[in-house]
């Protein structure tokens, strides 16, 4: 098979041996993948993909990972989520207190969701991200590191 003909699994097993196994968790390969989406078309673009296979199958490569980690993280129990969400914080080594206010005030999550996502998946996924938030918050402000598991 010629790469400009791979398959799309081909293509999606590529950037997950490359690019999303290196990424700490589950949110930060959700950012990744969601910071390849255009907003304005919708479309995911991905030069290092598009140059090695063609820029259609990265394009569906992208879409179905981005797909499939949130659906990972939308099903996850909750505390599986806080875990991930402090992990996030962590992996970013910055303030995670301003981090957690930009997210309240921006719900910056809310463009983490796929576009063909349903809405009672993007609601369950906004209503786990904000009650993590919180959790989360509530931890940091009792002096509790990132790294600790909430108190239930």
């Amino acid at each position: 098979m010629r790469r400009d003909q791979a398959s799309i699994e081909e293509v999606a097993r590529d950037l997950e041996r490359r690019t999303l196994a290196a990424l700490p968790c589950e949110l930060a390969k959700l950012v990744y993948l969601a910071s390849t989406r255009d907003y304005n078309t919708g479309q995911y673009r991905h030069d290092g993909l598009a140059q090695a296979f063609t820029a259609e199958a990265a394009q569906e490569a992208l879409a179905r990972c981005h797909d499939g980690v949130f659906r990972g993280l939308t099903f996850e129990n909750l505390a599986g989520v806080v875990l991930d969400l402090q992990a996030y914080l962590h992996s970013t080594r910055q303030d995670e207190g301003k981090i957690l206010a930009a997210w309240d005030r921006l719900e910056a999550y809310r463009v983490l969701v796929p576009a063909t996502c349903g809405a009672l998946d993007r609601d369950l996924f906004v209503s786990n991200v904000k009650i993590a938030l919180e959790i989360v918050r509530s931890a940091l402000a009792e002096g509790g590191s990132p790294g600790e598991r909430p108190r239930p």
